[in-house]
């Protein structure tokens, strides 16, 4: 037998947990030395978990992540961005550097028990970083999704025999601004469910016709009326200053020149009125007043006569409302004596359009205009009215003032007759205008118009002129011009882009 006494259980048992822990200690040092080429865990770059990866790895799962197309919706149809098309780039290289750069410094600062035990985590989070063309995300939206999903909307459309129109349809457009900002979002999205895009869209409400197709419709309208003499038209447009003028007979059309001089009849009161405002001063004495009121108001050449005498002068007054006139640029307007029965004639006028030889109204020749004469002469009240400007105030300067020219406006407004221009408009629509004709030995030759409309969908000048070398019946003539102002108004209150 030994001497020796054999080694206790107890010792061997020291030994064994010894052993392990060095075993333990090895492994965990290892595992440490592991993580200095690994990404320490919940280590995240632009929101992706990449610890426990190495650096190619890591690079590989953020070009997954970030290379998954762009799910673009345009209404029901899907539209799949690639993100290489417009240039997008992640800058791999240095978030990752960034990353391991975070981890390194962690790992000098970790306790020794929480790394033998595995209690330590990575507090690095580093944002994204990517290139990317703007331009080639408008050039995108601009040439593969609007020319091909965009749809523009249909126009109005007259209804033959009709005064209305048919509604167009709508359009639909995307909003490339807005668009471009929601996939530059999508794109820095490491979440599939936020690389979805719903086109912001704008709706474009049908535009109206043209003013050519409306010049049209209106000829169509005098067409199926039946009506066999002249009509001359002139519309203006008060916020735009587009135009339809035109002189029309059943087979003939006037184009090139359709100012043709009309007996101006009681129409020439508007020129009347202006001429006496500029000329009844500041404050204006309340008989001169009524007297211009009544002239407009109830038609009457009486008042008129006593309005230039008691405004304007005595006895050339007529001469005087035509040089005003002409001042403003109207060559074809004129008043050549006063209306009551024997008053002599103070000037023979000649004008272009009393002197054109293709087409003939005979007219008076105490008192003529055209309709667009007329036409002007309204947009310029109207003008002045608005805005304290237009020719009113620039040729007559401070002698008619904004004020005044609202009394215009007032007084027209209160020219209420229920047929003409006003039988095509509803009843509540502001109208200033005036209308005439010229009756001979009882028989109606020569029928007018004028009027400032004041509609929800624009304001605007129309001028009807009518004449028949035989005779006008009034119901057929009031209303074709009323079918002619309704065909307006409709046209004005189709909506708008």
């Amino acid at each position: 037998m030994s001497n020796r006494d054999p080694i206790p259980i107890s010792r061997w048992i020291s030994y064994s947990l010894i052993l392990g822990s060095v075993i333990l200690t090895a492994w965990k040092v290892g595992r440490f030395g592991r993580y200095w080429g690994y990404f320490m865990p919940g280590t995240k770059i632009a929101g992706n978990y990449v610890g426990g990866l190495n650096h190619q790895e890591a690079a590989d799962r953020l070009l997954d992540v970030y290379s998954v197309p762009i799910e673009i919706h345009y209404g029901e149809a899907s539209i799949y961005l690639d993100p290489s098309r417009v240039g997008f780039k992640p800058e791999l290289e240095s978030l990752l550097e960034e990353a391991m750069q975070s981890n390194h410094q962690q790992f000098m600062w970790i306790d020794y028990w929480d790394l033998l035990w595995g209690n330590y985590d990575s507090s690095t989070d580093i944002p994204l970083r990517a290139s990317y063309s703007e331009a080639l995300i408008r050039t995108y939206l601009r040439e593969e999704i609007a020319s091909r999903y965009d749809q523009p909307p249909t126009p109005a459309k007259p209804v033959t025999g009709m005064t209305n129109f048919l509604p167009g349809s709508p359009g639909t457009t995307l909003d490339i601004d807005r668009t471009t900002l929601l996939i530059e979002k999508a794109l820095l999205s490491p979440s599939p469910l936020k690389r979805v895009v719903e086109i912001p869209l704008e709706q474009i409400n049908p535009p109206r016709p043209s003013f050519q197709n409306l010049e049209i419709y209106l000829k169509q309208t005098i067409q199926l009326s039946g009506f066999d003499g002249l009509v001359v038209l002139y519309l203006l447009d008060l916020q735009n200053a587009q135009d339809v003028h035109f002189a029309y007979r059943l087979g003939e059309e006037f184009l090139t020149t359709p100012d043709v001089a009309f007996t101006a009849s009681s129409v020439i009161k508007i020129p009347i009125m202006i001429s006496a405002f500029r000329r009844v001063g500041e404050n204006p004495n309340t008989y001169t007043l009524q007297l211009i009121e009544e002239m407009i108001e109830k038609p009457g050449n009486y008042s008129a006569d006593l309005v230039m005498q008691q405004a304007i002068h005595q006895n050339r007054a007529p001469l005087m409302v035509s040089s005003d006139v002409k001042d403003l640029g109207l060559n074809n307007t004129f008043l050549a004596g006063h209306f009551y029965p024997g008053s002599p004639r103070l000037d023979a006028f000649q004008t272009p359009a009393n002197q054109r030889t293709d087409i003939d109204t005979d007219p008076d020749v105490y008192n003529q205009t055209t309709s667009s004469d007329i036409g002007m002469l309204l947009r310029d009240i109207y003008q002045c009215s608005q805005s304290n400007s237009g020719k009113l105030i620039n040729v007559f300067l401070g002698e008619i003032s904004q004020a005044e020219c609202t009394i215009m406006i007032t007084y027209l407004t209160g020219n209420r007759i229920g047929s003409l221009i006003e039988a095509g408009v509803p009843e509540s629509t502001p109208l200033a205008h005036m209308h005439g004709w010229e009756m001979i030995t009882g028989i109606m030759y020569t029928l007018g118009d004028a009027g400032i409309v004041y509609s929800p969908g624009g304001d605007y000048v129309l001028v009807i002129f009518l004449y028949q070398p035989v005779q006008l019946i009034w119901d057929r003539v009031s209303e074709l011009i009323a079918d002619l102002s309704r065909t307006v108004y409709n046209y004005y209150s189709l909506p708008t882009q």
